[in-house]
């Protein structure tokens, strides 16, 4: 058996990234070939339906795998990750002229969040105001709802509403508050933070019941992917990562204990 891998087209880019990595793949001998999906809920759906056999998971998505195979009786494993999806943090910015000093400022304010389902922009950071007692009117930014975030463009607007005084805060991954420095939507010296998330995990190779032969095979392979190589450090750039690592789950009881309070997003399909 071999790999069929299902992904998400967030990004034009997810295709040149897939395309070169089945290259490398078929180099080493292992049948390969993968799947896009519009939404992690019709891609979750469609593995656990066996239509895939490794899914590349939003952090969001795990735990919808995780849930849903268990209550069919069978279990989930994060079997590979990116050396970047490990320990991020978010952040919730005000204008660096703004009265708002602390997290308890922030009650009864408008609050520029991501989309929805975005872990990092919506979820984790609500959950830190809620898990404190401070309510705020949170003001979301849908884009591309079903890529849980991974279209940065909520974020963006997020960040672009704060600047036109259109809400008090805004919530957004502490790399994406770099980018929107360099960038100009945030200018040098316009903002300030006023938190920082605890640190969380973000996506995985997520496999169904016991990893086969196949499912070890392609880690081995992934983790053996070198930066070095310049073949692959191009793609390995567009995906964000200088090193595959091996997949862990204690990263993502920030975004749990989220969802505990607002709730999984229905697979739906």
């Amino acid at each position: 058996m071999g790999i069929l891998l299902g992904a998400v087209a967030y990004d034009p880019k997810v295709v040149t990234i897939w395309d070169g990595f089945a290259r490398f793949f078929a180099e080493a001998g292992l049948e390969f070939d993968y799947v896009l999906y519009t939404t992690y809920e019709r891609q979750v759906a469609a593995h656990l339906r066996g239509d895939i056999n490794v899914a590349w998971n939003s952090p969001l998505a795990w735990l919808q795998a995780k849930a849903a195979a268990a209550a069919a009786g069978r279990e989930a494993h994060a079997i590979v990750m990116r050396d970047t999806d490990c320990d991020l943090t978010s952040v919730i910015a005000v204008r660096a002229d703004s009265p708002i000093h602390t997290l308890e400022d922030l009650a009864g304010k408008r609050v520029g969040v991501g989309a929805a389902d975005s872990p990092q922009a919506t979820m984790i950071p609500l959950e830190l105001l809620a898990g404190i007692g401070v309510k705020v009117e949170a003001v979301r930014h849908d884009v591309l709802l079903g890529k849980h975030g991974d279209h940065i463009g909520g974020e963006r607007d997020a960040a672009k509403a704060l600047m036109r005084g259109e809400v008090d805060a805004a919530c957004m991954i502490d790399g994406n508050h770099l980018l929107f420095g360099k960038e100009g939507t945030l200018p040098a010296g316009s903002t300030r933070l006023i938190a920082v998330t605890e640190p969380y995990d973000h996506c995985n190779f997520t496999v169904l019941d016991a990893p086969t032969a196949a499912h070890r095979r392609f880690a081995e392979l992934l983790l053996a992917m070198s930066y070095n190589d310049p073949a692959l450090r191009p793609l390995l750039d567009l995906e964000g990562l200088k090193a595959w690592v091996p997949g862990r789950t204690h990263g993502y009881a920030p975004l749990e204990r989220a969802c505990r309070r607002f709730g999984l997003p229905p697979l739906g399909v």
